[in-house]
């Protein structure tokens, strides 16, 4: 899979996905770094990416917006810490398929996740 980090999710996710064979884009360092969330998602969907981050806002309007994507992967926790990020990160790669990430929004909580559109999985 190919994942393109938004600034806020754990630089460590590049190197632990990449590990995992995935293709990670990463936008710090670059000039394209402190980009607008309508740039970043463009960006993500020019290389088929699923955007990983902690932004909510990506939750609440690409639904809306966009009806064909690569997919998000949002990390909503009450303590954004790395490990905690990283665990959920984890979590969500066993428990979630790659066409299941396709045109498809995944909050993470603490404890839960939802999907638009819906997933019916359990867990």
């Amino acid at each position: 899979m190919r994942f393109f980090l938004d600034e806020n999710f754990p630089k460590s996710a590049t190197t632990w996905l990449s590990e995992l064979g995935h293709e990670v884009f990463d936008v710090r360092g670059s000039e394209r770094e402190g980009m607008p969330d309508n740039e970043l998602f463009s960006q993500a969907q020019h290389v088929g990416a699923i955007i990983l981050t902690t932004d909510g806002d990506f939750f609440h309007t690409v639904p809306h917006l966009f009806e064909h994507h690569a997919g998000v992967l949002v990390i909503a926790l009450r303590q954004p810490n790395r490990k905690n990020i990283m665990g959920r990160l984890a979590w969500a790669m066993d428990h979630f398929s790659p066409p299941e990430f396709s045109n498809r929004v995944i909050q993470l909580r603490d404890k839960t996740w939802i999907a638009v559109p819906p997933l019916n999985k359990v867990g």
